[in-house]
């Protein structure tokens, strides 16, 4: 096992910069996750890290080598790939351990590694099969055990869980989390879906367009986000955003929203009185009320069971509200919510930066 180390880290592909002089730093034994919309650079970042992608500054280390100049094979890592890679032509067993049979290890090893990663993702019966005999969940089974075969330094992770369904996807959660619990060994995570993020990680890394907007474990990032970005990207449903004007008076601090509506804020922020703002709050922060509060139209809803999803607007805004008892609203019919404003936050209208005291 090994830390690594991310020091600057640039990009460029051609004239274009991709990624912006990064810096991570990803503890020995911890599950890290890159996270963001597509093209923001976390697939870039992390075929860097392995060797496939030149770097054009900066420094990666590996434990205590610099490897940038390393090939793939000399950095000690495993790879996961979306498409599972794995050799139609050889059995299940064969393809964990091409590796180390490429690499000459005595049989004896190879067949001694290759039983215990089977035992660890129950492969055991499946051995003598061929890739087109199994499941896409069985396939990426195949590949983990491939690259923990290699005991290596470090796992990457490069959007393992895309191609599957929605309900495997969860089970294979589980699965690499119970994995990285069990082998203690550095993984690195892409992946453009945050909640699996949210789930799998105990660091969790923001990109957008090859810059990092946040660091942190996930409760960090989603009670105390930095940014409106990073507020809105962490959650789901997503966090409502309404624009307003912040007042100030004796040290006591208001939103005013676009209708009118004052809303106390539990603790001053910085900001000058007048300055345009963004109020946001998450749709499982809202109380039902009967009168006050922001009042919003209904638009749809959705009663999934264990919750009612309620998708709204307010003043033209795209507003939602999640609620744990089940409700019944005509279509147009006007609510009113009221937000926890101890766990609301207020944004800097022209930065996104997030005002604090």
């Amino acid at each position: 096992m090994a830390s690594v180390s991310i020091r600057t880290v640039k990009k460029n592909f051609g004239e274009v910069p991709i990624l912006h002089g990064v810096d991570i730093e990803i503890k020995d034994g911890s599950f890290t996750v890159l996270v963001g919309p597509s093209g923001c650079g976390k697939s870039t970042l992390l075929r860097m890290i392995a060797g496939l992608e030149e770097i054009s500054g900066g420094e990666i280390h590996i434990g205590n080598r610099q490897v940038n100049d390393l090939p793939p094979k000399e950095r000690d890592i495993a790879m996961v790939f979306q498409n599972y890679a794995l050799y139609p032509h050889m059995t299940v067993g064969e393809n964990m351990a091409f590796s180390l049979t490429l690499a000459k290890r005595p049989q004896e090893e190879i067949d001694k590694k290759v039983a215990r990663a089977a035992d660890i993702l129950a492969l055991g019966s499946l051995l003598e099969r061929y890739p087109r005999q199994l499941s896409g969940g069985q396939r990426q089974r195949v590949a983990m055990g491939r690259a923990i075969v290699r005991d290596p330094q470090v796992f990457l992770f490069d959007e393992p869980l895309s191609n599957l369904d929605a309900k495997l996807r969860v089970a294979m959660r589980s699965e690499i989390k119970e994995l990285h619990q069990r082998l203690q060994t550095t993984s690195i995570y892409v992946t453009h879906d945050q909640i699996e993020a949210m789930t799998m990680g105990d660091q969790i890394v923001v990109m957008r367009d090859g810059r990092i907007e946040q660091t942190g474990s996930p409760l960090e990032l989603y009670d105390f986000p930095s940014n409106q970005f990073v507020a809105g990207f962490i959650g789901s449903p997503a966090m409502n955003f309404l624009p307003g004007k912040l007042l100030v008076n004796a040290g006591q601090c208001q939103v005013e929203l676009n209708d009118g509506l004052r809303l106390d804020l539990p603790n001053p922020v910085k900001g000058q009185n007048g300055q345009p703002v963004v109020f946001g709050t998450r749709p499982e922060h809202l109380t039902l009320v009967n009168g006050g509060g922001i009042s919003a139209h209904v638009a749809v809803m959705e009663p999934t069971g264990m919750d009612t999803f309620v998708a709204c607007r307010h003043e033209g805004v795209e507003f939602s509200a999640v609620f744990r008892e089940r409700h019944e609203f005509n279509l147009g019919s006007t609510i009113h919510l009221q937000p926890d404003m101890a766990r609301s936050h207020v944004f800097d209208a022209g930065t996104g930066m997030r005002l604090v005291a």
